[in-house]
């Protein structure tokens, strides 16, 4: 008989390719001291006009921090990047979850960074209400994009409340802007009053609509398309497009119910593919003239003050709240009223009640 050994199945293990050495643990170490190192506010500020991505990182990391000796130092940051700011096109963009946002949003940035356009990405990440975590994971969705030099992407999570990541997202609009990007794309996390937040920051909001999801009908509705300067429906390519052509005619026809808007701008429709870049350049057409008309009559500019006075009232909300729950007095009376309204000893109105004076006492 042969002593040949059977040839080894296809589940065979090979044996791998050998581990190489270790990064030298002086660098690692050198890497990690440089990475605790916290610049100052002027030097953030620095870098941020000179256009350095690092510092626009750190300082949009400061922002989203919830440790408040971070808050002031943030603070000085952006009021000294005010001045250097609001010089670029914000543009919303939002969409049910699988209408392909980031797709879409890729070919739209490789587009306007084509035409010499400088453009920065705020995507809105939900978070878990379980786990708290965010995948964070646009940029791996946009892997073209995240390597045009012209480009900056900065997925953020939602975290647990929509007002925090709203005013996070509203100052790290002013830190892109001093840091010399002309447009500004905010992805919406597309559910919810999410869509209401990105909308008063922005000048020009997008609605993404996809077509044979009874899609048509769930766009009739007066909240969002009441707030869209204009609805493209994506994926338009293959044997979508005649589909994509009709939801468009039905979507045109739903406009025409609505009033017309204070700007002046009528609300278009239109169809693009994400995949084969078809109607991408008719969108940055309708962007560039609702501009043209919008700056003409001057809602542009007014539009903007409305939403500095409203971004002022609600940082003046959210603050309030933030105060209220960090009070140690009102910690521990939040707890025992919290069982008695569990165990209906008391109306959960009357125990706000209640919280409310005790936070309002004056020493």
């Amino acid at each position: 008989m042969s002593n040949r050994k059977p040839n080894p199945s296809a589940l065979h293990e090979k044996a791998g390719i050998p581990r190489p050495e270790m990064i030298s643990a002086t660098a690692v170490g050198n890497i990690q001291h440089f990475r605790k190192i916290q610049p100052s506010a002027a030097a953030l500020v620095e870098g941020i006009l000179a256009g350095n991505i690092t510092a626009l990182s750190r300082a949009i990391t400061l922002v989203e921090s919830t440790n408040g000796t971070h808050l002031a130092k943030a603070t000085e940051v952006i009021n000294a990047c005010l001045p250097h700011a609001s010089q670029s096109v914000r543009i919303g963009i939002t969409g049910v979850p699988g209408v392909g946002k980031s797709t879409f949003i890729e070919a739209f940035g490789k587009f306007l960074t084509g035409l010499g356009k400088k453009v920065a990405v705020l995507a809105v990440d939900p978070s878990s209400t379980i786990s708290h975590g965010s995948i964070l994971g646009d940029k791996t969705r946009m892997e073209e994009l995240v390597k045009d030099r012209n480009a900056y992407i900065r997925p953020s999570a939602s975290g647990d409340t929509l007002g925090g990541v709203a005013r996070k997202t509203r100052e790290s609009i002013t830190l892109c802007e001093a840091c010399g990007f002309d447009t500004i794309i905010i992805e919406t996390v597309g559910v919810g009053q999410s869509e209401t937040a990105v909308h008063s920051m922005v000048d020009f909001f997008l609605l993404l609509k996809i077509s044979g999801a009874g899609d048509e009908l769930q766009g009739i509705k007066r909240g969002i398309m009441e707030m869209a300067d204009a609805i493209v429906i994506n994926k338009a390519d293959g044997d979508n497009i005649k589909k994509a052509q009709f939801a468009k005619m039905e979507f045109n026809r739903a406009l025409h119910l609505f009033p017309a808007k204070k700007s002046g701008w009528t609300p278009t429709t239109a169809t693009c593919s994400s995949v084969t870049h078809e109607g991408i350049p008719v969108v940055w057409e309708t962007i560039e003239k609702f501009l043209e008309l919008t700056k003409g009559n001057n809602y542009f500019f007014e539009k903007r003050k409305e939403q500095n006075q409203y971004w002022m009232l609600e940082t003046i909300n959210e603050q309030l709240k933030l105060s209220f729950y960090n009070q140690p007095n009102i910690q521990q009376l939040l707890e025992t009223n919290k069982k008695a309204v569990q165990n209906d000893e008391i109306s959960p109105f009357a125990a706000a009640q209640f919280l409310l004076e005790e936070y309002f006492k004056k020493d």
